[in-house]
């Protein structure tokens, strides 16, 4: 079976775990890379935003 890592608690999951057994961490559904884009377009947005103020 596959394993994944706590982020919490670095204890060794089964990769469709939706909580840790140990800490109690829930995992949430969004992957890293996920996080990475939503993170890049709110930058983005904000950016576009901030332009449309300045000039």
């Amino acid at each position: 079976m596959k394993k994944k890592e706590c982020p919490s608690c670095a204890m060794e999951v089964e990769a469709g775990a939706k909580e840790c057994p140990v800490c109690g961490y829930e995992f949430t559904g969004f992957s890293a890379g996920t996080k990475w884009v939503a993170i890049a377009l709110v930058t983005l947005f904000l950016v576009y935003l901030l332009w449309g103020v300045i000039f």
